[in-house]
């Protein structure tokens, strides 16, 4: 069994960047799928899609400061 984990890891390892995150983030919720509310499939899809645009690179991230300092010369 290790020697297959081994294998598995360094055929990963292997992947594009996008793919191993992609992987990471499957293998991470899977051990972490403990429903603490219901969502629905509409918010799940949002979520994929966003998801898939910032793996893209299609969108551009800013920080938390800067969100709200924008919020708060849009509503100051």
């Amino acid at each position: 069994m290790q020697a297959e984990i081994k294998n598995i890891a360094e055929r990963a390892l292997k992947l594009p960047s996008t793919s191993r995150a992609y992987l990471a983030e499957v293998l991470l919720q899977s051990l972490d799928y403990e429903e603490d509310f219901p969502v629905s499939d509409d918010w799940i899809k949002e979520i994929h899609h966003r998801c898939h645009e910032i793996d893209e690179a299609q969108v551009q991230l800013i920080t938390a400061e800067d969100a709200f300092d924008q919020l708060q010369k849009k509503y100051l």
